[in-house]
C-alpha cells in the first residue's frame, strides 16, 4: 500500500517545481536546499524532507541538478503523464479554468465542459463544445475519464458530485462554496475561495488598524525658550529647504513665516 503523502508537502512541490523553471530559464544548472529554502522562505530541513518523497537523492556539496529535481517532481506528481477531466458549470468561474492554458502543462485537459442552461448548451467556450449534463454519464464511461471539476452554485454542488461519481469519476476538483459528502475512496479537493478571501480581507483589516494606530507625524515640538529644539540649533529655525516642504502641505502655508523667524508654531499646528 503507497504512504501518504502530507497534504502540505504535497502542496509545496508544485511551488518548487515553479521555482525550478525560474532557475533553469537564468542558466542555473544546480542548487541546494538552503538556497531553495532562503528563496522560498522556507526551513532547508523541509525542503530536503518535502524533495525525498520524489525518490531523488541530492550530492554533498553540490545540491540537485536542476533538471533531474524537475523531472523528479514532475514524474512524482503525474504531470509527465496527461490527465483528461470533465468540467460541469460553463459560468464565469468555468469558463476562466476553461480558458487558463496552463493546465496542459500541469498534466490536466480538461477535454469537455456540461451544463444544464439551454443558453449555454450547444455554444463553444474556448474551443469546446458546452454539452448537456445529460450527456456526462455515458461519455466518462466511454472515455474512461477519472477526473471531474466542480464550478456549479452552491445549491447544485452536491448533486453533480453525485452524478460525477456514479459516473466512475474517482477525484472531484470542487470549486463551489459548500462542504461535499462522497463516498469512502473517491478524492476529494475543494478550493475555498471564500476562505481565502476572508483571510486577506482580515489580514489587511489588521495591517490598517496597525497603521491608524502609529502616532501621527507632527510638527517639530518647541524647544526652551519657544524655540525649535532637537537638530534645528539654539536659534529654533528651520532649513528653508524645510520650510517650503512644510508650506505646501496645506494650510501651514500661511504660518510659515513664523518658522523663519523662530516664533514658536505649535500653538496653530495640531
Amino acid at each position: 500500500m503507497p504512504r501518504s503523502i502530507p497534504e502540505p508537502a504535497l502542496r509545496r512541490l508544485p511551488k518548487y517545481r515553479h521555482y525550478l523553471g525560474e532557475l533553469a530559464q537564468k542558466g542555473i544548472q544546480t542548487v541546494s536546499c538552503s538556497q531553495i529554502g532562503a528563496d522560498l522562505n522556507l526551513l532547508p530541513i523541509q525542503v530536503r524532507k518535502d524533495l525525498q518523497i520524489t525518490g531523488i537523492v541530492g550530492k554533498p556539496k553540490v545540491g540537485y541538478s536542476i533538471t533531474e529535481l524537475t523531472t523528479a517532481i514532475e514524474n512524482f506528481l503525474g504531470w509527465d503523464n496527461t490527465k483528461e477531466a470533465f468540467l460541469v458549470g460553463a459560468g464565469s468561474l468555468g469558463t476562466a479554468l476553461l480558458g487558463y492554458p496552463r493546465f496542459e502543462k500541469f498534466g490536466l485537459d480538461i477535454v469537455a465542459a456540461f451544463d444544464t442552461d439551454p443558453e449555454k448548451i450547444g455554444r463553444w467556450v474556448h474551443d469546446r463544445l458546452i454539452l448537456s449534463l445529460e450527456k456526462l454519464p455515458d461519455l466518462a464511461r466511454r472515455m474512461s475519464i477519472h477526473i471531474g471539476i466542480i464550478t456549479v452554485p452552491a445549491a447544485a454542488a452536491q448533486r453533480t458530485a453525485e452524478l460525477l461519481v456514479e459516473s466512475g469519476i474517482l477525484a472531484i476538483w470542487n470549486f463551489a462554496p459548500v462542504t461535499l459528502k462522497v463516498p469512502t475512496g473517491i478524492i476529494l479537493h475543494s478550493e475555498d475561495l471564500y476562505y481565502s478571501l476572508a483571510s486577506l480581507s482580515r489580514r489587511l483589516t489588521e495591517v490598517m488598524m496597525a497603521k491608524a494606530n502609529q502616532p501621527a507625524l507632527l510638527a517639530v515640538p518647541p524647544g526652551p525658550g519657544g524655540g525649535v529644539s532637537g537638530e534645528m540649533g539654539n536659534r529654533g529655525e528651520l532649513p528653508r529647504g524645510e520650510v517650503k516642504g512644510i508650506a505646501k502641505a496645506g494650510p501651514v502655508a500661511e504660518r510659515s513665516a513664523s518658522f523663519r523667524s523662530g516664533a514658536n508654531p505649535a500653538g496653530d499646528v495640531d
